[in-house]
């Protein structure tokens, strides 16, 4: 564990600061080790204020539903950031705008737009995942991604100060982004445009049911495991490479969609990583394709 936090950090804070925290039952894999600290800010100042007391050169993460991530089994070094209901406000702007909390999940940004006529961010409801995660990764589900539709977000920065940055600053490509290490958004804007709350909510319903029937959802997975090559669908790569079913120790690949790997059996977060690893060479070998992880893998191995 690194050093313990100087005492001012660990006096003032209004949230919950827990040191040794175990983080694989925050984690869709529902597998992995502790962080070093787990910090849940009581509000936007609680936040700012512990991380202008921290001192040295402290390892920063935050953490939103543990959808996309592979936690490892030596735990994560320095302090997880895990926003709550504080931060899962969703307010309607003029113009069509949304302005969502980092903690706000996308089933409910995607239900206040509709309920408001918003349209142009059904596909939020097939991310799971919160804002705070899906403006860092790009996140996209059904032929849009966040960066059809973000203006600009809030971050607070390892120095504990509010910044707002501009959608163009965050360079956005496929599944990333150069939002600055450590950086926790607080909050993000949204554009989207007038539109039918019946029809929106007719699309949303539509991708829940897509996602239901072709995804293993009900299982501990990790969403999807690799990104999509240019003009390619991982998943194909890897049900070609004869991969379906794969196991590894308690891991397996998904036989319902093969772009998931799930915790079929008390997988270890090695196991979980270790049988990606073996997708990818086996898909390497036999399409020379070379598959790219979509899910963050964090900590000590």
């Amino acid at each position: 564990m690194i050093d313990t936090l100087p005492p001012k950090s660990m006096s003032e804070v209004r949230g919950k600061l827990t040191p040794n925290a175990n983080l694989a039952k925050l984690v869709w894999f529902k597998a992995g080790g502790a962080a070093d600290y787990l910090f849940e800010p009581a509000n936007l100042d609680d936040l700012k204020g512990f991380l202008a007391g921290l001192e040295g050169d402290m390892p920063i993460m935050a953490l939103g539903l543990g959808s996309n991530m592979i936690v490892r089994d030596g735990g994560v070094p320095g302090i997880v950031i895990r926003l709550g209901k504080a931060f899962a406000k969703v307010e309607v702007l003029p113009d069509s705008q949304l302005r969502c909390g980092g903690g706000a999940s996308g089933i409910l940004v995607s239900s206040a737009a509709r309920d408001a006529g918003i349209a142009g961010l059904e596909f939020l409801r097939g991310i799971p995942g919160t804002v705070g995660g899906f403006v860092r990764m790009n996140g996209g589900a059904y032929g849009r991604e966040v960066s059809d539709v973000l203006i600009d977000c809030e971050v607070v920065m390892p120095d504990g100060a509010l910044e707002t940055l501009p959608a163009t600053e965050l360079r956005y490509s496929y599944r990333h982004s150069e939002l600055p290490e450590g950086a926790v958004v607080v909050s993000a804007r949204f554009q989207g445009k007038q539109g039918n709350p019946a029809e929106i909510g007719a699309e949303m319903d539509r991708i829940a049911a897509a996602r239901e029937e072709s995804q293993p959802l009900r299982t501990r997975t990790g969403g999807s495991t690799f990104k999509n090559p240019p003009g390619e669908k991982a998943w194909q790569l890897v049900d070609a490479a004869g991969c379906r079913g794969l196991k590894l120790g308690g891991a397996q690949v998904s036989e319902k969609h093969t772009n998931f790997l799930i915790n079929a059996d008390n997988a270890t977060s090695a196991d979980i990583e270790d049988l990606g690893e073996e997708v990818r060479r086996r898909v390497r070998e036999n399409s020379g394709v070379e598959l790219e992880w979509e899910i963050q893998r964090v900590g000590r191995k």
